[in-house]
């Protein structure tokens, strides 16, 4: 097995050296901020989720231990925890009044519409498909990883993995084909 390339910057974090704590919030801020952002659909849900992160690796650092599983993988399944721990808690919250509506529609000074408008209408579908399907597509499409690494992180077989990028691809396929029927 390859040595890990965070274990040395983990080592630093364990005891207690805050300029490596710096250097690994640095290192993995955006993939684990993208990865709660599209898990969640909410940033600042996401950024909550990225500080927990990085609080349960300060703490926990010293009990990561090498050759179990890859740091980076550790990290994401933390980020994937909370993630879901939020997604929980939003579901048990009884609401009296609903929430304000919140008009996210293109201002009219909007001129970038095509991509952005797109890029939306991908990530409202992404949140509508089921949590495990969305975390499969988002660990290998947007977190770029490999199936072998991805399935790991879900602490899945490599065929679950793909068969729930399958059901997802689908999903979102139909989700997204209805709103051009829609339109």
């Amino acid at each position: 097995m390859n040595p890990d390339p965070d274990a040395d910057l983990v080592k630093a974090v364990a005891s207690g050296d805050a300029a490596a704590m710096r250097a690994m919030v640095q290192k993995k801020l955006p993939r684990l901020l993208a990865l709660a952002s599209r898990m969640l659909g909410d940033a600042a849900e996401a950024e909550d989720v990225a500080q927990e992160t990085f609080l349960r690796i300060w703490k926990q650092a010293g009990s990561w231990r090498q050759g179990r599983a890859r740091f980076d993988t550790w990290a994401h399944r933390v980020a994937l925890n909370l993630c879901y721990d939020a997604l929980r808690k939003r579901r048990d919250v009884l609401v009296a009044e609903p929430p304000e509506q919140i008009d996210d529609a293109p201002l009219p000074d909007d001129g970038v519409v095509g991509r952005e408008a797109e890029s939306r209408r991908v990530e409202r579908a992404l949140q509508a498909i089921a949590p495990r399907q969305r975390e499969a597509i988002i660990l290998v499409y947007y977190q770029e990883m490999s199936n072998i690494e991805a399935a790991e992180v879900m602490q899945v077989s490599v065929d679950a993995l793909e068969s729930l990028l399958s059901r997802g691809r689908r999903a979102l396929q139909a989700i997204l084909k209805g709103e051009d029927d829609d339109e």
